[in-house]
């Protein structure tokens, strides 16, 4: 067994809007397959592909109405085989997600569960009699807003549903919900798979009490809840997650894996307390291999919050592993949510710098190495139904989600040759790929070289992390048995003039940062970045 995914650098590809090979305005495998080599040329260790399974698409792949067979939007099960092997082929580990808390209201189990109390799959769901009042049975909340429970007029029941109700709970207290969810991962292992993402990982059980949440307390911090306006993140999710019987079946699942070679497990954690939920889940070699971690997905940017979040891991998550992300599928790029408006064209690289140099493995989430910005997607054409009743407080997802642009010349710049499902971003034409293919200078060139560089670097890919105090600057050292880099990041439209506490520093030579250093005095202009090797 090999820990390949330790200090990985892994590329989230968002299916549909990745590339369209049969212009039908969605993307699909065989168009990511014609895009692996443009992959490879990142230097990253592997692909972590969002949902292509069978689905409705109420939440555009997240509710798998067959865990087994590819959705025909996307292509089929020969199509994948075929993704998996060029991948493969080009030295690049396929990780794919894995959505086993809950299930499509098409799924055959919950047609039969639905049909009355007492057939083979009534209690593969968590059904619950309504409240004294005739209401919902608690007052747990979804995500998506609104109660977390649907009535159902055939069982006269409600239904759990942490997300949409066409999202219903499967329930994890039934040892045969299980073994049926772990026969599904198995079938990928067994094609060839590397990995798992595991979407919200500390969802799968839920309290047999059916308690009431109490009231979140104000000033902790949180990872659940995007905007003010949604009341989940109101409540303290202690009784519908993150459950101790959770524990158990982590291990159940990591047993599973370890039957294979090299693969790994990465937990999507979302809850309150999340790096503590981290640690648990990664404790020791019986669980996860490694969690993803929301913390730096929020809206602040600031040294403070940056710097406990780092500390906070780094006293937290003692044997354990942490995947760090700053975009993604659900949140506002990074671009556009930490510079408030500022379109400095060295910030996109010195976050990018960021991301590689904390002390984990990195989700890098396409589009982020061509520094592209959240588009504005207009109401008329949102096609996310967590944006559309929070609107226009929080305008959903779509945002983050628009087409990669391949070249701005051709038509829907290169996505497809029809209408895309979201619009092409104008503004993102002139970051088109085949441009900066062609401008050393690029975003984009300029990431693929700092991530081979990383790559290189023993005390950022798996170094200790030791943050330094240093005012107005983000600095910490990474310490391996060969090497103790510093780190030291400016993250402001301001000029930062630092003493080094260091006598002895090697700049390393980087032409697309300019750090000064003037003894132990440096001189670091905005959003720019400096790597050194301290003896």
């Amino acid at each position: 067994m090999s820990d390949w995914w330790k200090g990985a650098v892994i590329y989230q590809i968002y299916p549909r809007s990745f590339k369209d090979s049969n212009n039908n305005g969605v993307g699909d495998l065989t168009g990511i397959t014609q895009k692996l080599e443009y992959v490879q040329s990142l230097g990253v260790d592997a692909i972590w592909i969002s949902p292509f399974f069978k689905s409705p698409m109420n939440d555009f792949g997240y509710d798998i109405s067959d865990y087994r067979e590819v959705d025909p939007l996307f292509g089929s099960l020969d199509d994948f085989k075929n993704l998996l092997a060029k991948a493969h082929s080009l030295k690049l580990k396929v990780i794919i997600d894995q959505v086993i808390s809950h299930c499509s209201n098409e799924h055959e189990w919950f047609a039969q569960s639905r049909q009355n109390r007492t057939n083979d799959k009534a209690d593969w769901f968590v059904w619950a009699d309504p409240n004294e009042q005739g209401g919902p049975p608690n007052n747990w909340l979804s995500f998506f807003g609104g109660s977390a429970w649907t009535f159902d007029d055939r069982r006269g029941q409600y239904y759990l549903h942490n997300f949409l109700s066409n999202q219903p709970d499967l329930n994890f207290h039934n040892e045969a919900v299980q073994a049926a969810q772990l026969e599904n991962l198995k079938f990928w292992l067994d094609l060839g798979v590397d990995g798992f993402r595991l979407d919200v990982a500390n969802f799968y059980f839920h309290d047999k009490q059916l308690r009431d949440n109490p009231v979140f307390p104000e000033g902790e911090r949180s990872t659940v809840g995007v905007t003010d306006s949604n009341p989940y993140a109101r409540q303290s999710h202690i009784h519908s997650i993150t459950q101790i019987e959770n524990i158990a079946f982590i291990a159940k699942l990591r047993a599973l894996t370890e039957q294979y070679p090299d693969i790994t497990t990465m937990g999507e954690i979302n809850g309150e307390h999340s790096l503590d939920i981290m640690a648990d889940y990664t404790a020791g070699d019986k669980r996860l291999h490694m969690a993803y971690t929301f913390d730096l997905l929020g809206d602040a940017c600031s040294k403070q919050v940056v710097e406990s979040v780092a500390e906070e891991f780094n006293q937290t998550l003692k044997d354990g592993w942490a995947c760090w992300a700053l975009s993604n599928h659900d949140v506002q790029r990074v671009v556009s949510r930490w510079n408030q408006g500022d379109a400095h064209p060295d910030f996109a690289l010195a976050a990018m710098a960021l991301l590689l140099s904390l002390k984990g493995s990195v989700c890098m989430y396409q589009g982020e190495e061509l520094g592209l910005s959240e588009s504005d997607v207009e109401f008329d054409d949102l096609q996310d139904p967590y944006g559309k009743p929070f609107w226009p407080e929080y305008k959903g997802r779509d945002g983050c989600r628009t087409p990669i642009i391949w070249d701005e010349a051709e038509a829907f710049g290169g996505f497809s040759e029809v209408k895309p499902w979201l619009p092409i971003d104008k503004q993102q034409l002139q970051l088109s790929v085949k441009r900066q293919q062609q401008n050393p200078s690029s975003m984009l060139n300029k990431t693929r070289r700092l991530v081979k560089w990383r790559n290189q670097q023993n005390a950022l890919r798996d170094g200790e992390f030791t943050l330094l105090d240093l005012p107005k600057v983000l600095a910490w050292l990474r310490t391996s048995e060969n090497q103790q880099m510093l780190v030291v990041i400016n993250l402001t439209p301001e000029q930062a003039e630092v003493e080094l506490p260091f006598a002895n520093i090697h700049v390393h030579a980087n032409s697309d940062f300019q750090p000064v250093l003037e003894g132990q005095h440096l001189s670091l202009p905005p959003y720019q970045v400096l790597f050194a090797d301290v003896q």
